[in-house]
């Protein structure tokens, strides 16, 4: 005896990647444990990036910089990465003096245009 499903396509939840908020100040001893806490997020997940909502992180200076280094080689160690959620509109300025790049949460991703951009193409250019 067989059942068949109902009819229609199956109903599937969008995967939402898993959120870990950090709120500061976070001493070194709670590094490795957020270290752990990503890696696990990950696996458990099956999801490739965990958000890390940075709004209660404070000001930035350079021990959220160690922080978040620290959690992306985290994430990276389980094939994965992290993502930042609202963070102080001093930290990207601060990651990118330190020659560190994050994916932030709202921006468009990397080599693509931000919505309503187009590339236009003049008559006479040649072809690439």
């Amino acid at each position: 005896m067989s059942c068949a499903g109902p009819p229609g396509l199956p109903v599937v939840d969008a995967m939402t990647p898993p959120v870990l908020v950090l709120a500061g100040p976070v001493t070194r001893d709670e590094v490795r444990e957020l270290g752990d806490q990503v890696q696990a997020l990950l696996r458990t997940s099956g999801a490739g990036v965990v958000v890390c909502d940075v709004a209660g992180l404070g000001p930035p200076g350079l021990g959220i910089v160690d922080l978040l280094a620290r959690l992306q080689l985290a994430a990276g160690r389980a094939r994965g990465r992290i993502r930042l959620r609202d963070p102080d509109p001093a930290l990207p300025a601060l990651l990118d003096l330190v020659g560190l790049r994050f994916e932030m949460e709202g921006q468009p991703e990397q080599r693509e245009p931000p919505l309503g951009v187009e590339e236009a193409v003049e008559p006479g250019d040649p072809a690439m």
